[in-house]
């Protein structure tokens, strides 16, 4: 059945340095995956956490309503767990702890009929590490375009 994207963060490539990239699963409410299904969702301003527990939390996402739902709609942004391998969790929560590095995520989508999160360990750009990158893209473009020859 193939992969279906239901939304990117868009800043995630110009905000952050992307170091390694995780796919894991996502513990989701049954009128979340309706909205999902619809192409609903965000998550721009998203970060991941890590318990006392061992346990990945996405926070600060949204999952809008389901159109068609009743009182016992799921609520918007509530806290929601990702599901990851022991090993993946101590290995990232390593890497965070050495060297000062968050996890965002880059992508939510259908992966046959399952919800998946496509989670990143990063490090934040500074501005002038913004720049050098859009300088950079600037003259790959003007290189491909054959404008500099």
């Amino acid at each position: 059945m193939g992969i279906k994207i239901i939304c990117k963060n868009q800043r995630a490539g110009h905000d952050f340095f992307i170091e390694d990239k995780y796919e894991c699963g996502i513990a989701l409410q049954g009128t979340e995956v309706k909205s999902l299904r619809l192409g609903k969702g965000m998550i721009n301003e998203a970060f991941v956490t890590f318990d006392s527990n061992g346990e990945a939390w996405l926070q600060n996402s949204t999952i809008p309503h389901y159109e068609f739902g009743n009182i016992n709609n799921h609520p918007e942004t509530r806290k929601r767990k990702l599901l990851l391998k022991r090993e993946e969790i101590h290995q990232i929560e390593k890497k965070m702890a050495t060297k000062g590095f968050t996890v965002i995520p880059l992508a939510l989508y259908f992966k046959d009929s399952l919800v998946k999160c496509e989670i990143a360990l990063a490090k934040g750009k500074k501005l002038y590490d913004k720049r050098d990158t859009t300088a950079k893209r600037d003259v790959e473009r003007k290189i491909r375009q054959g404008q500099f020859e």
